[in-house]
């Protein structure tokens, strides 16, 4: 538990150093955009291409997948029948809501939680390519319908197939299966490259923090409120029963499992509402309120779950 807790403190001591230089200002009014398009296009991919490509296969395609899969499926679909049917919200709105309750934030959070709280960054791994390979294409040609937007539904559907994470996901993922080893001067430099990701974007989200208030809209606080506690309380806890008693797993997993869906909604939930115009203020508040109010759900889960 001591070790968790560590783990905690040093993702909040990373966080807090980057609103500290949010408010400051100290790199400029672009920093944060450009810290984080660095974060996506390089660091990330380099990261998740070394972890995946040196990983045992068995490890990432597990039942976990199963459980990560079911729990986001199930999560996502209770909330859209709770949007749809009894806020009686459009379908874009609907759409946004499912994503903000189910979508769990597994870059910019999940790796450092899982490399600093989990021990093992490829416990995120299964998540984030369920999340750009199924759950993406699905959301976003439902957004694109209900919103009428430009472009074909082959291209969205492609779209998240020429993201630079899931393509290096995917690369990681061909050298694993076929367990062709590279050699070290091949892996060395994804590595060190890759090392930076979890500390950059660890201090890109902290400056993304400075000036942020959630709630200021009374008009939305409902959507808010009902997408925060289903994503915070209601997929863990779908999680945890999976895990322990329909597939019955360990404890060690039945604790990852939970963790990982007590992450905070992902900034791609705002990213996709903005794209499409679609309650884009509902998006905006959840990733924020949901990133704050996870620290103390992860703590709880570490101290009642962790073997």
């Amino acid at each position: 538990m001591g070790g968790v807790l560590t783990g905690f403190a040093i993702i909040g001591a990373i966080i807090a150093a980057g609103y500290v230089v949010g408010r400051t200002g100290i790199l400029g009014q672009h920093a944060q955009f450009v810290m984080s398009r660095l974060a996506f296009f390089v660091l990330m991919p380099c990261l998740l291409f070394h972890t995946i490509a040196t990983a045992d296969i068995r490890s990432l395609l597990s039942p976990m997948l199963w459980v990560s899969l079911l729990s986001a499926v199930l999560v996502a679909l209770v909330a859209a029948l709770v949007f749809g049917v009894v806020m009686r919200r459009p379908l874009a709105t609907t759409t946004v809501g499912a994503l903000a309750s189910s979508y769990v934030n597994a870059n910019n959070i999940g790796l450092p939680v899982a490399v600093y709280v989990l021990g093992q960054a490829t416990a995120v791994v299964p998540v984030i390519l369920l999340q750009l390979v199924v759950l993406a294409p699905i959301a976003l040609t439902v957004l694109d319908v209900a919103t009428s937007g430009s472009g074909s539904w082959r291209r969205r559907i492609a779209g998240p197939f020429r993201n630079p994470i899931i393509i290096a996901s995917l690369v990681g993922l061909v050298f694993s299966a076929t367990r062709v080893t590279l050699p070290t001067p091949v892996l060395e430099p994804f590595a060190l490259v890759g090392a930076a990701a979890v500390p950059v974007v660890l201090l890109s989200f902290g400056m993304s923090l400075h000036g942020a208030t959630p709630l200021r809209d009374p008009s939305i606080r409902t959507d808010v409120i009902v997408a925060s506690v289903t994503k915070l309380l209601v997929m863990p806890a779908v999680a945890f029963v999976l895990a322990r008693f329909v597939f019955g797993l360990g404890a060690q997993d039945v604790f990852v499992l939970t963790t990982l869906g007590a992450l905070p909604a992902a900034q791609n939930v705002f990213n996709y509402a903005q794209r499409y115009g679609a309650a884009v203020p509902v998006a905006r508040d959840v990733v924020l309120i949901s990133t704050i109010g996870a620290v103390p759900v992860l703590v709880a889960i570490a101290a009642l779950l962790h073997p």
